[in-house]
Order: structure tokens, then C-alpha cells, then sequence
């Protein structure tokens, strides 16, 4: 939509937490936002700042060319994301925090406000329940 991102990679987090060292500055990481850019290792990045990732926006996307990126399903085989490699390294690195599938697409005919499609979301939310299940 044309708006500048401040924080879109590991350098920008590590400032950012940087700027004020305390467990209470922490982050919502969204996989949407940070997986938009291939350059970005997802999980990677969960596993270096495990203990200060507070809350988790989940969601696919399809990388469509440079700087162009669509929402999808959440699935692993609907867009560019390795869902089950992100919720592994959460899972492995001790994430205790909240976990909410991120925005939806009007789906089945639904009609409300664009980005908040409540089938897609709870698709989401079953998808990510049964990836946080299977994962040991």
C-alpha cells in the first residue's frame, strides 16, 4: 500500500531491542511483514531473539516478485513460507506467548471489513493448532 516499513529484518530488530535491554521490550513477530523479504531466515531470526518474542502474528505469503507479495492460506503449500519450520523453531526455542492467525481473506462468499475474513482465520487457527500438535 505504498507505507514505509521501519523494522523488516534481523538488523532492525536487533536495534530495536537494543535500544532499550529489557525483557519487557519485546516483539511481535509477524511473518507476514518479515516474510515479505525472501533475504529474511524466519526461523533463524525466532531462534536468535527467543525470550523476547511476546506475541506471534502468523500468517503465508506469496512472494510474487521483487517487493510484491500477496496474503494466502496459511498453509506451507499455499505460498512461500515454511509454516512448520516456523512454528517449530518457536516451539523448540521455548515460546510460551500468544499466537493468533494474522488477518484473513474473505473467503465462501463472506462479506465484512477486507484483511478480517473470520473463516479464514479460523482455518488458521486450526492449521496452526495442528502444526503446534505435530511438532515434538
Amino acid at each position: 500500500f505504498g507505507l514505509p516499513r521501519i523494522i523488516t529484518n534481523e538488523r532492525n530488530l536487533e536495534r530495536f531491542l537494543g535500544l532499550v535491554n529489557s525483557p519487557a521490550n519485546g516483539l511481535t513477530f509477524c511473518t507476514g511483514s518479515l516474510g515479505a523479504d525472501p533475504a529474511n531466515d524466519l526461523p533463524g531470526m525466532i531462534r536468535r531473539f527467543a525470550g523476547r518474542i511476546h506475541f506471534v502474528h502468523l500468517r503465508n505469503i506469496a512472494i510474487t516478485g521483487e517487493r510484491q507479495f500477496h496474503e494466502t492460506a496459511h498453509p506451507t503449500a499455499c505460498g512461500s513460507l515454511d509454516m512448520a519450520a516456523i512454528i517449530r523453531a518457536l516451539k523448540e526455542s521455548g515460546f510460551d506467548g500468544y499466537i493468533r492467525p494474522d488477518h484473513g481473506r474473505m473467503i465462501w462468499g463472506e462479506q465484512g471489513k477486507p484483511g478480517y475474513g473470520l473463516y479464514d482465520r479460523a482455518l488458521g487457527a486450526t492449521y496452526i493448532t495442528g502444526l503446534w500438535e505435530a511438532t515434538r
